[in-house]
């Protein structure tokens, strides 16, 4: 589940209390990477949007392709699965791979919305099309790339890239789309890591 509410969860007001406010004294570099193309180098002038990570893992890519492809799988790492406990899930279509369906409905953080998996090449890509329908509506790409890793383990990048769509312009006024869910991408890639590698 991709939790829509992730997207604002921060309020105008608060942001426009902290706004101005860049630097976080005392706070350490992330271990996890982001993107080149990150949201925080695009012109906000331009139509879409990308946020991405990475993270090595100890675990083949055939593994941890595993966790990502069978979304039934999704729960054990998924950085949204928590926001709700009476989450309602929805599967349908391939048992996993392209065709594959997940749809989600739940309170107002969770929200509700689709996936779906349009291209799967195993071991290394995972290409998602993600819909969110509340608390607002947007189509976006959901990319996993995993690359094998001298002496073992792989490299794995989560990239989202979507339209800059008149919601995401207004929050981009007071933060940016790496920002709000660039540490959900962090937390999701931590999680995935320990799944792959205990299994």
């Amino acid at each position: 589940m991709f939790s829509a509410r992730s997207l604002m969860r921060t309020t105008l007001s608060e942001r426009t209390r902290s706004f101005g406010s860049h630097a976080r004294p005392g706070v350490a570099a992330s271990p996890y990477d982001a993107s080149e193309a990150s949201d925080r180098r695009c012109d906000k002038g331009e139509p879409t949007y990308t946020v991405a990570r990475s993270a090595t893992v100890g675990a083949d890519a055939d593994r941890v392709f595993e966790q990502i492809v069978d979304f039934r799988r999704w729960p054990a790492w998924s950085p949204w699965e928590d926001v709700d406990p009476n989450l309602r899930r929805t599967y349908s279509g391939a048992p996993s791979g392209v065709g594959s369906v997940y749809e989600w409905s739940g309170n107002r953080k969770a929200g509700a919305g689709r996936m779906a998996i349009t291209g799967a090449h195993e071991p290394d890509r995972v290409v998602i099309e993600l819909q969110f329908l509340k608390p607002f509506k947007s189509h976006n790409t959901i990319t996993f790339t995993l690359e094998p890793q001298d002496g073992g383990g792989s490299r794995v990048t989560w990239t989202m890239t979507g339209p800059r769509t008149l919601t995401v312009k207004m929050m981009g006024m007071f933060t940016s789309m790496d920002k709000l869910v660039g540490g959900d991408f962090e937390k999701g890639l931590a999680q995935l890591k320990v799944v792959s590698e205990r299994t």
